[in-house]
């Protein structure tokens, strides 16, 4: 995800590895499959879908449950952990307040569920039987989902409705256990192994569908049916709409789709869209889906990303869009294909994304944003977030390895995960050239595709090229910029 913010809200704000089901490797054909189905309402505002979900078990432990996290909740009245920030709110709930939910309709195929977690965030279903290493079992739910009237990543919108982390999410599993978190309103919380999707998406014919995957949509009674399919990734996503225009162009066999509300540059976009899937498959490794869909719609950030669908926000400035599409691209390769920790080490897909936006920008100046501006703007940021931090709170631990609840707010996360680690990887190029550079970003891609990478594992890839330990430097907080 991309946040964009001016620094007055910022000083504003400063005052008030896995283990276990990791079959996503190149080696592993056996990954979690996930089939829904399911039927948008819009009189009620609601989804109904069941969800039938085989788990393999590809590690070494017997299980005798499994865990799902239940992202709508974070929607619902009296939710600890909030979707959206006070920064945001009044842009998101454009008719006020609003609220959503997931309730679990039914079951089958296990002895019992129960939802808990810090914040009912966590679905946990005991098994029938115990789910022994190289196993697999199946698990069907039934569920309900109440959308808030939000612009955000579930909702309805006031012009697209947004089917984002609507299912219940099997947890990643890492070292001790399934890893269980909760809501954030910096960043994205989202931590997920590579899995097969089969869905099935009912909706009103008066509506378009965007989405990532192979699929086609067919019409009947009035409705229209998606029916889609996805392997290899890291979640789906749809986003619906009355008013969606469509253009597309194919780029070294890629079809780029681009679905839009009001852009009055609409060939620009595509073009920027199309122009970063042709540079980073070339700098970085091939762009492994079969099509890649870019769609503008009311979202209160910048961006945000999912695996073969990005999201770019309707009021971007004309000055910002390239900056921003290249951003969610990169989150193709930096978060759906090469994964991490998103939760625990935000900064690690965040600084990726955004300097590889650097780097598109640098090979395409038609986009009108130089790389040296764009560094400078980085820095500027960073060091007067520096400046107000140390003056008004006295504080100075500036390390980059720290989860979404420990930022306080918005503007340290941006400074942090984003401004930093564009920083950091610019003078880690200064040093490194920029051929030595790219061999390590293409040693990270080939290494971890299809898996969840560590920080450590990124800091690796660099190996033999001196700059391990400016790098640690950085993340780790020893250094001064």
């Amino acid at each position: 995800m991309r946040k964009i913010f001016a620094c007055a809200f910022g000083a504003f704000l400063i005052v008030g590895a896995a283990a276990g089901f990791t079959g996503c490797g190149k080696t592993s054909v056996k990954r979690t499959r996930y089939s829904i189905e399911g039927e948008y309402l819009p009189a009620e505002g609601r989804l109904k879908a069941s969800m039938t979900v085989t788990v393999p078990n590809l590690g070494e432990e017997t299980l005798e449950s499994l865990s799902f996290e239940l992202w709508p909740n974070a929607y619902r009245e009296g939710a600890k952990y909030a979707p959206v920030s006070e920064l945001y709110g009044d842009s998101a709930y454009y008719n006020g307040k609003s609220y959503g939910g997931i309730d679990i309709t039914s079951i089958e195929g296990a002895k019992s569920y129960q939802i808990g977690g810090e914040d009912k965030n966590i679905l946990s279903v005991a098994l029938n039987e115990p789910l022994f290493p190289d196993e697999s079992t199946s698990v069907t739910l039934g569920f309900d989902v109440k959308l808030a009237n939000v612009n955000h990543r579930l909702g309805v919108g006031e012009r697209n409705i947004t089917l984002a982390n609507f299912y219940p999410a099997l947890c990643a599993r890492g070292e001790e256990g399934y890893l269980e978190y909760v809501y954030a309103s910096c960043g994205d919380p989202f931590v997920s192994e590579c899995s097969d999707f089969d869905v099935k998406l009912t909706f009103p014919s008066e509506y378009e569908i965007a989405y990532g995957g192979a699929g086609e949509v067919s019409s009947s009674q009035g409705k229209k049916t998606l029916s889609m399919k996805s392997e290899k990734v890291r979640d789906v996503a749809f986003v619906l709409g009355k008013d969606l225009k469509y253009m597309q162009k194919s780029i070294g066999g890629v079809c780029v789709e681009y679905y839009y509300l009001d852009d009055s540059s609409p060939d620009t976009t595509l073009q920027a869209a199309t122009g970063s899937i042709e540079y980073f498959s070339g700098a970085f490794g091939n762009y492994e889906y079969p099509k890649y869909t870019l769609v503008q719609t009311d979202f209160p950030y910048g961006g945000m990303e999912y695996s073969g669908l990005a999201m770019i926000a309707a009021n971007l400035r004309e000055d910002e869009v390239a900056a921003v599409v290249a951003h969610e691209t990169a989150h193709q390769w930096w978060y759906s294909m090469v994964g991490s920790n998103q939760f625990e080490n935000p900064w690690l897909d965040e600084s990726l994304a955004e300097y590889s936006a650097a780097l598109f920008l640098e090979n395409h100046p038609e986009c009108g944003i130089t790389y040296a501006d764009f560094i400078k703007q980085s820095e500027n940021g960073y060091r007067a977030y520096f400046s107000v931090k140390s003056q008004l709170s006295g504080e100075k631990d500036t390390g980059m390895n720290r989860s979404l609840t420990s930022y306080s707010g918005e503007y340290e996360y941006r400074n942090l995960a984003y401004d930093k680690g564009v920083i950091m990887l610019d003078r880690v190029r200064m040093l490194t050239g920029e051929k030595a550079f790219l061999s390590a970003m293409r040693r990270y891609f080939e290494d971890f595709n299809g898996k969840i990478a560590t920080p450590e594992d990124f800091i690796a890839c660099f190996r033999g090229s001196n700059v391990e330990d400016l790098l640690r430097s950085f993340v780790d907080g020893k250094c001064v910029i």
